[in-house]
């Protein structure tokens, strides 16, 4: 039984850990923290998984809150000119709903799953040293960790890196409470953008307690939405919402007026800088040298307007898989590695990277599409599928 280690207990780590125990391989997984102290922690995202991805989990038999949580059928996006002038409005169908649970749920629930099912878990952190130690011990080790030092030792790729600093400032809330524009619709999701200030995005959700609403502002640096540097605590949080939604969005304003956070940890803030790093790391030199293959935010981060996160981690831990599986008995060389991260940005994390880039960036003609979705439905469902599969941007949406 071959051994294969994973570090990281993120979307990416824990699915590609299930998955090849369910394969056969003796698989020990490294994690920061144990499940209790995961449900008991600060909400990790602002996850909305599409089709594509909740397919993949429901093969793996990980679909395990699909009668719970939401569906989400649908986006009204609307573009707001000052003073609170709703410009422009659109409604996003794509083919299949989104569904969004709480990673500290599902995160904390597969971990114990993992368990369960015979993989080995062990709850420390590593540094470059233990991770070098551990590699040894291993015929692969994958990891999955975006943060902190193991984050660090994959390099970036500035050629494919297409920014340098976070293109927005974040700050997400999770909420009980939040009216419903149209009661009698169902659950929906909303986006409001509002040119050189930043988006809003709003989805249900399933959270510890139950069904939510989750907020999420994209600011630009500086801007009057960027009013969270401070990381305050949810009910402060909630209260500078309730202020910018006034000013800027008073229609939404009207549905917070009666909404409370979820619980303690219902807050997030900070920002992130879309990065792209090389996907195989050298530990040691000649001899005693060892190679780990970077997975997920370990090698590709996208800022979260076009909710790649979640998506992204599940299709690389699929296909991260599947190569595993394919490739037998056979060493995992550094070649092997290298070519295995590279099938899957030409095939798919590039087009996230290319997409991302555009809604960050409003070109022109992107302000067109969104003047020909509010005219023609069948724009903005292909927009709308377009956030569910990305490599789709290339065909249509890359240029004028």
């Amino acid at each position: 039984m071959r051994r294969i280690a994973v570090v990281g207990a993120g979307q990416a780590g824990l699915q590609l850990a299930l998955g090849l125990v369910a394969d056969g391989y003796q698989v020990t997984l490294v994690a920061e923290r144990t499940p209790e102290q995961v449900r008991g922690g600060r909400v990790l995202s602002t996850q909305a998984m599409f089709g594509p991805a909740q397919r993949i989990e429901a093969a793996a038999g990980l679909d395990l809150w699909a009668d719970e949580a939401p569906a989400v059928p649908s986006v009204d996006a609307v573009l707001v000119v000052p003073p609170a002038v709703r410009a422009l409005e659109f409604t996003m169908s794509p083919d299949e709903p989104a569904r969004s649970v709480d990673q500290r749920i599902k995160l904390a629930r597969w971990l114990e799953l993992l368990e369960e099912r015979g993989g080995r878990v062990e709850y420390r952190s590593l540094d470059r040293d233990g991770l070098r130690e551990l590699a040894r011990r291993h015929e692969l080790t994958v990891v999955a960790a975006g943060r902190g030092e193991l984050a660090g030792i994959f390099e970036r790729d500035a050629a494919r890196s297409p920014f340098d600093r976070p293109q927005r400032t974040l700050s997400c809330l999770y909420a009980h409470g939040v009216g419903s524009p149209d009661p009698t619709a169902g659950p929906r999701a909303r986006m409001h953008a509002l040119p050189g200030l930043g988006e809003l995005y709003l989805q249900p959700a399933l959270t510890l307690s139950g069904p939510c609403d989750v907020l999420l502002w994209e600011a630009q640096p500086g801007g009057p939405l960027d009013a969270f540097g401070d990381r305050p605590a949810a009910d402060v949080q909630l209260a500078r919402i309730r202020e910018l939604l006034t000013e800027y969005l008073p229609w939404e304003a009207e549905l917070w007026r009666e909404a409370e956070p979820t619980d303690a940890g219902a807050g997030l803030w900070g920002a992130v800088t879309p990065t792209v790093r090389r996907p195989v790391a050298e530990l040691g030199s000649g001899v005693d040298a060892v190679h780990v293959l970077g997975l997920g935010d370990a090698v590709v981060v996208n800022d979260p307007i076009t909710g790649q996160g979640a998506n992204s981690a599940a299709r690389a831990a699929e296909a991260c898989r599947r190569a595993v599986v394919e490739h037998g008995d056979a060493p995992f060389t550094a070649d092997w590695m290298c070519r295995t991260a590279e099938r899957f940005w030409q095939q798919h994390a590039r087009h996230t990277v290319e997409f991302t880039t555009t809604m960050l960036t409003v070109p022109d003609h992107l302000q067109g599409v969104f003047a020909a979705a509010a005219e023609h439905p069948e724009v903005a469902r292909r927009l709308a599928n377009t956030y569910a599969e990305p490599s789709d941007h290339a065909a249509w949406l890359a240029a004028p």
